[in-house]
């Protein structure tokens, strides 16, 4: 404890927290108060206290203004702690001394703390506590938790009021009460009021202009708390928590009344130790130095004493030893005395032998949490005691928190650590002014503090000369000291510091408590310009059930799984699949284009196979794609689509992918930024058509039918849903296509819907009548003539037996129209190749049938002896030959749903026209 150290000043403070527990005693008149916390109408005032006129000419009511008021009334409203003190100060009436105390107990509250409330609710307020202050018995303190009733939905916080002695560490140490339990600190009002009480505690006066350093020596100065907190609806947590803070006052007072013996007694054990008995001591001179320097730097306003209590070694009737405290020389919190002993071998094994060491000192950390000033775990030092022949027959303790100054002066400086340090520079065998001796010390300087204090020398050497060699290496190293007690493991986790984030260092805390059986984990961070970052985690062990047989480097590895970062896994990956020189040139051409939302879902290797695909983009518009199953799940489909600088509209993809039969489940895009430009990724969920093949067996097919279809090559249309039915190819599905169109100008009674649905229900005579007519016309297929004549008859008898199992007769006919189509075809350019400069080599953009029309049976009369219809995506013709001979002409039709009808009568018209000169005629036309 500091003694300088002042008690918190009057004012507010409020402290984040989450929520605890009940109770339902205290002051009625704070019903009043806590019942309508934004304010009330029914109060007594207005806003000021002559009361201002609304706009209307009523008064504003108390508490918040209507919110359809305009925004001057709202304005009117925000709180204004002068304002509403006055507002109190004329509610007190001629209570002369309440108007001074609500002066002095409110003067330091923040504006904004007192929105939504009254003069009445301050009035209240005060009033409550001046009757909770009325009765205090000498080294008590008066505490009070008040949940309201309230009216139904005007709930509001409960509210803890306490009176005791002006002391260091109250505000401190109740709020971490509060806070530790997961309560929320809405309010604090802490003022500093200087009283005059009788003998028995009864209150006489209140001297609210007196100010805390001008008070008598016949007057009290006392800390008075008004703190709201969550609402407690469980009246037995609200007694918990009452009972919690009397507690923390309890031992915030025991701390404070013991502060100067705590002090002397570490004081005086230095001397003791520092005098000439102390050299039969059976440890080395230098430990006892090092004891009598730390007990001496201690007491200088280093360590907050907390507590103080002497043991000593005795043995039962069973021969068993006993750690027996001794009665009375407990102070602060360890005041009251322990009656019970323990049992040295209920201990672990190894704590047990540490109880026993011929060590003089013991530096640790207790299993509690410190409920004075801050919470947490409370420093132990021990000095052991020895009989004459060397045997530890005792143990003296303090307990305490380590002050901010142990934080700040340099472990060159500090007891028992500079001697540690001076021993690991002299094993490392580096000079203090080379560059390693320098980084050495720096990381000395910036080890946990703690740690340096608890370690062993040895420990500490090897750890600090591991983070040494880490020296500039973006690597995961983790370095692990079990306490001499077997309470905890000590924890420090090196990471690169791009890596320190709040979700690794929950993976990190995970694995930590899961290998170490931990009950628990505390942490503290450090992040410099160094290119690592430290976590120092501290894992609670039950030392009944302590960790056994972990492997560090297991865990090491397991850590550096967790939180490895996926560049660095691209990286590597890439190194692997493409060898270090061609994995550096995509490093540096992919290492920023990645966003975070693409990285969170795709693993590294997943992006390599993206990689494959973006590579193979330079000019705008180019379009890759990949059709792939996610997971074992052969319906989790997936369909991404890469497109070089032009981003792609939804409303003009999803037409192109439900005509292939697909249903999109979801869309995501991401943008990949290279150097040279952006390309736009858009990852489709896919649900298949029942019945259809595996998507993975004829994925370029599918991709390709896409492509085709997004560059016009192909219409968007249900015939496309044959790649997936089938297996056609776009191309082949072409065929069906041309000929559905040239059924619709031939006057066929069937809609192209219609057609498409039929082949859909029928894809396996799709594909036949698709083989027939490669069997006739492809070029490539190596048979002779008499063959080729062979495997269509085959093909024929085969269409003929799969159309028998067609049950509707409209789809019959719609089936053997197509076979009959393809036997009338003679010649076709279907198979030909373009020889046009960027588009040589790939198929020509429309296909010609030359076709026998008297083989047609659903032609309507007359009809032609030859035929020649052309199809494109933006172009269809026709042209009707009426003999070898004939005579005609070319007509750009407007008629896109029949044009092959109008064609018809007018080659019938040049037959008649022309019958003189040529006795057939012939016509062509185009849309």
């Amino acid at each position: 404890m500091t003694r300088r150290r002042a008690n918190k000043s009057a004012g507010t403070r409020a402290t984040d927290a989450p929520a605890g527990s009940d109770r339902t005693d205290g002051p009625p008149a704070l019903d009043h108060l806590a019942a309508r916390p934004q304010g009330d109408p029914d109060g007594a005032a207005g806003p000021d206290s002559a009361g201002d006129p609304d706009p209307g000419g009523a008064a504003h009511p108390g508490g918040v203004a209507d919110l359809g008021a305009g925004a001057d009334e709202l304005l009117e409203e925000e709180a204004s702690r002068e304002r509403l003190v006055a507002e109190a100060v004329v509610l007190a009436g001629g209570d002369q001394d309440l108007a001074q105390l609500i002066e002095r107990y409110w003067r330091l509250v923040p504006d904004e703390e007192l929105f939504g409330r009254t003069g009445q609710d301050l009035r209240d307020a005060t009033v409550a506590h001046r009757e909770l202050a009325d009765q205090r018995l000498p080294g008590e303190a008066g505490l009070s938790v008040v949940t309201p009733r309230g009216r139904p939905g005007q709930a509001g916080h409960t509210v803890v009021k306490i009176v005791t002695d002006d002391m260091p560490f109250l505000v401190d140490s109740v709020t971490a009460a509060l806070t530790t339990r997961g309560i929320e600190v809405h309010l604090l009002v802490h003022p500093q009021i200087v009283v005059r009480r009788e003998f028995l505690g009864k209150l006489v006066e209140i001297r609210p202009r007196t100010e805390p350093d001008a008070a008598g020596t016949d007057e009290l100065v006392e800390s008075w708390m008004h703190i709201e907190i969550d609402r407690q609806r469980d009246p037995a947590r609200a007694d918990e928590l009452r009972k919690a803070v009397a507690g923390v006052l309890t031992d915030v007072r025991e701390v404070v009344e013991d502060w100067q013996k705590l002090r002397h007694r570490a004081l005086s054990l230095a001397d003791t130790l520092a005098g000439p008995d102390a050299l039969r001591l059976p440890v080395p001179a230098k430990d006892i130095t090092d004891t009598v320097d730390l007990l001496r730097w201690l007491a200088d306003d280093n360590f907050t004493f907390l507590g103080y209590r002497e043991y000593r070694l005795v043995s039962n009737e069973a021969g068993e030893q006993l750690l027996e405290a001794t009665l009375g020389s407990g102070l602060g919190v360890l005041r009251t005395d322990q009656t019970r002993p323990r049992v040295l071998s209920s201990m672990a094994p190894e704590a047990y032998a540490k109880a026993l060491e011929q060590r003089l000192l013991i530096i640790t950390k207790a299993n509690a949490r410190a409920t004075v000033y801050r919470p947490a775990y409370l420093d132990y030092v021990g000095i052991k005691t020895f009989d004459a022949d060397g045997n530890v027959v005792g143990e003296k303790r303090f307990l305490g928190l380590l002050a901010s100054s142990a934080y700040l002066h340099s472990v060159r400086e500090l007891p028992v650590v500079k001697r540690k340090v001076a021993e690991v520079m002299e094993r490392s065998g580096l000079s203090r002014r080379s560059h390693s001796g320098r980084d050495l010390i720096e990381i000395l300087e910036t080890y946990p503090r703690d740690e340096l204090f608890q370690t062993t020398t040895n420990e500490l050497f090897q750890n600090v000369m591991g983070v040494l060699r880490l020296a500039g290496r973006r690597q995961l190293r983790l370095f692990l000291r079990k306490d001499a007690y077997g309470r905890f493991m000590s924890c420090l986790a090196y990471l690169p510091r791009d890596r320190f984030t709040t979700a690794n260092r929950l993976k990190i805390q995970e694995i930590l408590l899961r290998e170490l059986n931990g009950v628990g984990v505390d942490y503290t961070t450090r992040v410099s310009e160094s290119i690592l970052a430290r976590i120092h985690f501290i894992v609670r062990t039950d030392p009944a059930n302590p960790p056994r047989d972990y492997d560090v480097e297991a865990i090491q590895q397991q850590l550096i799984d967790a939180t490895r970062h996926w560049d660095d896994d691209f990286d590597l990956a890439l190194e692997r699949k493409l060898g270090e020189e061609q994995a550096k040139r995509l490093h540096r051409r992919y290492v920023d284009a990645y966003p975070q939302t693409y990285k969170d879902e795709h693993t590294p290797q997943e992006a390599i196979k993206d990689l494959a695909k973006l590579e193979l983009l330079d000019e705008p518009g180019q379009l890759a794609m990949h059709l792939y199953h996610k997971g074992s799940d052969p319906n989790q489909v997936r369909f991404k689509v890469f497109r070089y600088e032009q981003p792609m509209m939804l409303s003009a993809v999803l037409p192109v992918l439900h005509s292939l039969g697909v249903q999109v489940s979801d869309e995501r895009p991401y943008e990949i930024r290279r150097g040279d430009g952006v390309v736009y990724l858009y990852d489709f969920g896919l649900c298949p058509p029942e019945n259809c093949l595996d998507m993975a067996e004829i994925r370029s097919k599918v991709e390709n039918a896409f492509s085709a279809a997004w560059r016009g090559e192909s219409e968007v249309d249900q015939f496309n849903e044959l790649v997936l039915r089938a297996g056609l190819t776009w191309r082949q599905v072409v065929i069906l296509r041309s000929y559905a169109k040239y059924l619709r100008q031939a006057g066929g009674t069937y809609s192209q819907d219609y057609m498409q649905s039929t082949f859909n229900e029928y894809p396996g005579i799709a594909a036949l009548l698709v083989a027939l007519f490669e069997t006739r016309f492809s070029p490539a297929l190596p048979v002779d003539d008499e063959a080729r004549s062979s495997y269509t008859d085959d093909l024929v008898a085969g269409i003929g037996s799969e159309l028998d199992r067609v049950t509707s007769l409209d789809q019959d006919r719609i089936l053997r129209s197509f076979l009959n189509l393809v036997l009338a075809t003679l010649r076709t350019s279907f198979f030909q190749r373009d020889t046009r400069g960027e588009f040589a080599g790939r198929p020509k953009p429309y296909v010609a049938f030359k076709l026998e029309p008297q083989r047609i049976p659903e032609l309507p009369l007359p009809r032609p002896r030859f035929e020649i219809f052309v199809y494109s995506p933006r172009f269809e013709g026709v042209h009707l030959r009426f003999g070898a001979v004939a005579r005609g002409g070319l007509r750009w039709s407007d008629r896109r749903e029949d044009f092959r009808t109008e064609i018809l009568g007018l080659v019938k018209a040049q037959m008649v026209k022309n019958a003189v000169i040529v006795p057939v005629g012939a016509k062509g036309g185009f849309v």
